[in-house]
């Protein structure tokens, strides 16, 4: 039982998981760092000033407030230059959430492309480019990401040769996106439906959720650069219960499988951002935690069961 549980973040999306934990029996009060106005005080939900970026005194702070289980939602914590999960886990706090080194799947798109093709993942081709003046490589691919974490922002989907090629050099020369563009991962366009579909996983199997859709465009008629999500809802129509089957197997248990054989047990969420083609579902991107503004739509909609996993 988790007297209190401890949610890491604060945006919408914690305010959503927040919100879910706190219907739990089993939790007396969820803490919310740094939290956001709508988790300042509602029921059994509260903001805490605790310190994030120490995690010594974070966890003492855990053990000194009965703190059961610390939820893990933005994906910088979780990323290689921070340890969050990795440090409390070693100082006997149990957390919810991928270790550094499984949060490469989401922290560089070059090293989840290679993953994918060792253990055939279905995904887009690519090339992934380090120096800036391969620019002038770039031949017919239409997809233009930074491999680093760029908040959702770094892909430009370019129209032609000229365009992909000025993406590229806006990335790693100009440095939009910062250092996430040190290296820059160029795809094949994937023509269909985009949909996230995101599961828990214990490092061995999956337990899927409701699969969702986002909004990506800026600008009406699906047009504009893309951004970290301008909305969602859930379930999505597009995702038949025997897809998400195909999906779980080919895609979701088959990534879990591959991170357990590289020595990289992969617990906490996995999100697949997925492509609906012709040719059957293909992996855009993998994020390590709930995705944001998924998160706000796929609690109410089902997941009470698979959240039960984390009291």
């Amino acid at each position: 039982m988790a007297e209190r549980v401890l949610v890491v973040g604060g945006g919408g999306r914690e305010h959503a998981l927040a919100w879910k934990l706190a219907q739990s029996p089993q939790v007396q009060q969820v803490l919310v760092a740094p939290g956001n106005a709508g988790t300042a005080s509602c029921g059994k939900i509260s903001n805490s000033e605790v310190s994030l970026s120490n995690h010594s005194i974070l966890a003492q702070f855990c053990k000194d407030h009965h703190v059961g289980l610390v939820v893990v939602g933005p994906e910088v914590p979780l990323a290689a230059d921070e340890y969050i999960v990795d440090d409390l886990t070693a100082a006997g706090v149990p957390c919810f959430g991928s270790s550094a080194k499984a949060a490469q799947l989401e922290a560089s798109k070059s090293f989840s492309k290679a993953f994918m093709e060792r253990h055939g993942i279905p995904t887009a081709r690519y090339a992934s480019f380090r120096p800036a003046a391969t620019s002038s490589t770039v031949d017919k691919a239409l997809v233009v990401k930074a491999s680093g974490l760029a908040a959702g922002k770094g892909v430009i989907v370019a129209r032609d040769q000229d365009e992909a090629c000025r993406a590229v050099m806006d990335i790693m020369k100009d440095r939009a996106f910062g250092s996430a563009g040190e290296e820059v991962v160029v795809e094949e366009l994937l023509e269909g439906e985009e949909v996230s579909c995101l599961c828990f996983s214990d490092g061995h199997s999956v337990a899927p959720m409701p699969p969702a859709q986002d909004h990506k465009r800026l600008q009406d008629g699906d047009q504009g650069p893309n951004t970290g999500g301008m909305g969602a809802y859930c379930p999505t129509p597009q995702v038949s219960q025997e897809l998400l089957q195909q999906i779980r197997e080919s895609v979701l248990q088959k990534t879990v499988d591959g991170m357990r054989e590289e020595g990289t047990s992969y617990g906490g969420v996995l999100y697949a951002g997925l492509m609906l083609t012709n040719q059957g579902p293909k992996v855009l991107d993998f994020n390590c935690r709930f995705g944001d503004p998924e998160c706000q739509v796929t609690p109410p909609c089902g997941t009470r069961t698979a959240l039960q996993l984390l009291c």
